[in-house]
Formats: C-alpha cells, structure tokens, sequence
C-alpha cells in the first residue's frame, strides 16, 4: 500500500544565492549579444552586396526617403536612414545604460577597484586611438573625423569570445563587456559635446525640465512605464530641437532607471500564501477581498524584478535583433573601390583602430593596475588583456554611427572601408592570438 503522499514536502533544490540574481541576467545578456552579433553579420554583409549590385542605386536611395511630422510650429523631417540613426538608435544607448546602471549597481563594477579597470581600459581605447587619428589627419580634410576610432562594437566583440567558447575564463567576457559598454557611453557624450552645432539652451532648458519631471515622476513612485516612455518621447523632442544629438536622451533616461527592486522575495512570498481560491458565489464583482490579493500578487510577482532588469528583458531583444540589423542594413552600404584603399581618412581609421586600441586598452590597464587604482581578476593575464585589447578594434556599428555624422559626404566612404578593414582585421588578430594562450590562463601577480 502507497503511503499517502504529505501536503507540505522538503524543498528539492538548493536554496537561491544572492549571486544568481547577479549571473543570470549577464549570462542571458551575452548569449543574446552572441546571437545578435551573427544576425547583425548577415545583415552588414547584404548591404554590402547590394550597394556593389545592379540595384544598387534604388537600394541606397530607399534610406533617403524623407517622412516626417508636425508638432506646431516645430517640424520634424528626416530620411529614413536618419530616423534610425537618431530615433531608433536612442533605444540602443537606453538599453547600453540600462546595463551600465545594472553594473554599477549589482554587477562587477559594483566593486571600485574591479570597475577601474574596465573604465581604465575603455578610456584608453577610446583617448590613444583618436589622438593616433588626430596626428595622421591634422591639418586634413578628415582632421574632424577623430571621434570615429574612439568606439567598440560590443555584440561583435561579445560574439567573438562566443567562439572561444571555454578557452577563456570568465574574467575576459566581464572586462570586455564593462570596456565596451562604458566605451559606447563616452562614444555618445563625445557626440553630445563633439558633433553638435547651433545649440538652443531654451529647449536644452526644456528638456532638463523634462528630465526632472521624470524623476519627480520616480520619486513619487509612479511605476507605470507608458508613462515615462510618454515623458521620455518629449524629452527626445525637446533634446533634437536644442541642436544636442537626441540619443544621449537614451543614456540619461538609461542611468536614471532604478535598479534597486520595489518587492523582496520575502514579501513577495507572504503575499503569495494569503492568496486563495475565488469563492463560488458572485463571480461577476471585482470588489472581494480574494481578488484584491490576486491583483497584489500579481503586482508582487512583476516588481520581484528591478525597472532597469524589466526593461532589459523586454528591449534587449528588440534591440539586439531588431534595430541594430536594420541599423546596418541602411548604414553599411558602401560601393567598394580599390581607389579608397590608400585614402589618408582609410588609413587613419584603420591605423587608430588596428594599432591604438590595443595600445591603449593595456597602457591604461597597466597603468592603473600600477598606481593601484585598479586590480585585475588573477585569471586575467596580460595575455589576455591584449588580445582583448586587439577585438576592441572591432568598432563597426559606434563608428559607422560617428562616421556618418563626422565626414563630409565625399569622405564618408573612405572612412567606411577603413572601418570594415580595421573591424576584420582586429577580429582576426584577436581570435588568433587568443587561441594561441593556453586554456588555463596564467594568474601572474598583478
């Protein structure tokens, strides 16, 4: 005879870790950025066909189709192309901040002294390769066109490890997505402060006041997110109109977010267990007491998770297999010519990303481990960091972004070639030379 089975039984898994909440949102970000990174290959390799084909004209003029709309007497016109790089664009950099806050809050630069490498390392690839650029075109037409070497391409870099698979330890993945992810921040600020002209402090006024709306909005504990998309939308427009890039609109709103949750899994699960069956009398009323817990557990449940992880799980997808294709779709269009190859702006670009961003990822990595600012994880070698440094040359979708903004149209092309060559051979020397450290790196002292 069966023994009855008991209503209460022991748990039957391990009991949950802080550090769980921790892994799984960056183990779920970088297998998505991995993924993403192929997508975006495949897309950045059909622009590449069709602006070499016979329809390549039709192709390259579907991205100058201008559309637009009126907000009173403001008018907003843009080619398509345009509204991708300034409107959907802003969601990429919301999402880039987003896991720069979650970092910095619950994540690896948590810790000063680990967060000072990384921050060390993308402030040094982004400083030497644009000085590197600005010596090899200063007095040139392309002198203004240093802001394009000072980028990362965080899904190619991230899909690139991806293809080490075990080979590298864990230590490199989390460098190379902190170095990337403050790289595309100081990428933003250095369009923000470099690339903006004519600049109307009344609406950058405005749009300060937006942006302290929307934290009034948070300190009261308005937690609905139409609402601060509502908000965020005016703030973009007022942003455009002061002359100011509109996507570092995406970075403030993005650090802005709260990464703290509202609800502990302690109050979560005391509210659980008042939740009990709907009584079988009048069905039609919403007003019982058992529903009003439903409607709190429910709540309970979604608010377990912090605003910046919410809305991580929600774009990053959208993001990673969305927009950044369709970004390279109407961006990396480039009718190659063996012309282009010995332009100084190519050469310029392919020098500061090939030669000065591995330079100055180590220099500055080595420097501030030196002087003690920073400390570096033991099983993330010199070697490492190197070949680190050299996939950070991978600076595709920031560079092709800066590019467009940076050069004249007549020198827009070139600095593309020097983008696509300077991007191949970084992921190439990258790859080689990671695959040639042994598998178990060396914990040399720091």
């Amino acid at each position: 005879m069966n023994k009855q089975r008991q209503p209460h039984r022991a748990p039957t898994r391990l009991p949950k870790v802080p550090a769980d909440r921790l892994a799984r949102p960056f183990s779920r970000f970088l297998h998505i950025e991995a993924a993403a990174a192929g997508v975006l290959l495949l897309f950045t390799i059909a622009a590449l066909v069709l602006s070499n084909s016979p329809w390549a004209e039709p192709f390259l003029a579907i991205w100058e189709t201008r559309s637009g709309f009126h907000i009173g007497s403001l008018e907003y016109m843009r080619s398509l192309k345009g509204w991708i790089n300034d409107g959907l664009m802003t969601l990429f950099f919301f999402l880039v901040a987003l896991e720069l806050k979650r970092e910095l809050v619950l994540g690896e630069l948590n810790n000063p002294r680990m967060a000072a490498l990384s921050i060390s390392a993308a402030l040094g690839g982004m400083v030497v390769p644009a000085l590197l650029y600005w010596m090899l075109q200063q007095g040139q037409p392309g002198e203004h066109g240093w802001g394009t070497v000072m980028a990362t391409d965080t899904a190619f870099v991230i899909g690139c490890l991806a293809l080490l698979g075990t080979r590298i330890p864990q230590s490199l993945r989390v460098f190379m997505l902190s170095l990337a992810i403050v790289d595309d921040i100081g990428a933003i600020l250095v369009v923000a402060i470099g690339y903006s002209e004519n600049i109307s402090w009344s609406m950058l006024a405005l749009a300060a006041g937006g942006v302290a709306i929307v934290r009034g909005m948070s300190l009261a504990g308005i937690r609905g997110f139409a609402l601060y998309f509502l908000a965020g939308g005016l703030v973009w427009i007022a942003v455009d109109a002061s002359g100011i890039h509109a996507t570092i609109t995406g970075v403030v709103l993005g650090l802005m977010t709260p990464a703290r949750r509202w609800v502990s899994d302690e109050r979560l699960y005391a509210i659980l267990d008042q939740v009990v069956a709907h009584p079988s009398g009048d069905e039609r009323s919403g007003d019982t007491k058992d529903r009003k817990t439903l409607l709190a557990a429910e709540t309970a449940a979604r608010e377990t998770l912090s605003p910046v992880e919410r809305l991580e799980l929600a774009l990053h997808p959208w993001v990673g297999f969305v927009i950044m294709p369709l970004f390279a779709f109407a961006n990396a269009g480039l009718p190659l010519s063996m012309d282009d190859i010995g332009n100084s702006v190519t050469l310029a670009v392919f020098i500061g990303f090939a030669l000065g961003k591995p330079i100055g990822v180590l220099s500055f990595s080595w420097l501030a481990v030196r002087s003690g600012i920073a400390i570096r994880p033991p099983d993330l070698g010199w070697p490492l960091v190197i070949g680190g440094g050299l996939l950070a040359g991978i600076g595709f979708t920031m560079a092709l972004f800066i590019a467009n903004l940076a050069f004249s149209e007549n020198l827009v092309d070139s600095a593309k070639l020097g983008i696509f060559a300077a991007s191949v051979f970084s992921a190439i020397a990258g790859l080689a030379l990671l695959l040639r450290i042994p598998g178990s790196p060396s914990s040399e002292e720091q």
